[in-house]
């Protein structure tokens, strides 16, 4: 079963900075949506709670050198 969640992402400023973190968290396993957001500094993934979590996503987000946080 899917799950969605929303993230805060901090450190965007540009349409380049929403293609760089679409890519990573489309890059995380279990990951089956991504959209993210440059106005509201966002981004809403759909993901597969048996194969990844808040905290993977999060982590993946800031290893990109992004912040992150659950909304």
């Amino acid at each position: 079963m899917m799950e969605t969640l929303i993230l805060d992402i901090g450190g965007m400023s540009c349409g380049g900075c929403v293609k760089s973190v679409t890519r990573i968290l489309e890059g995380v396993k279990g990951v089956a949506s991504v959209e993210v957001s440059l106005e509201n500094k966002s981004a809403t993934v759909g993901y597969d709670p048996a194969q990844t979590d808040a905290g993977a996503l999060i982590e993946a987000v800031e290893d990109g050198g992004y912040d992150a946080a659950l909304k």
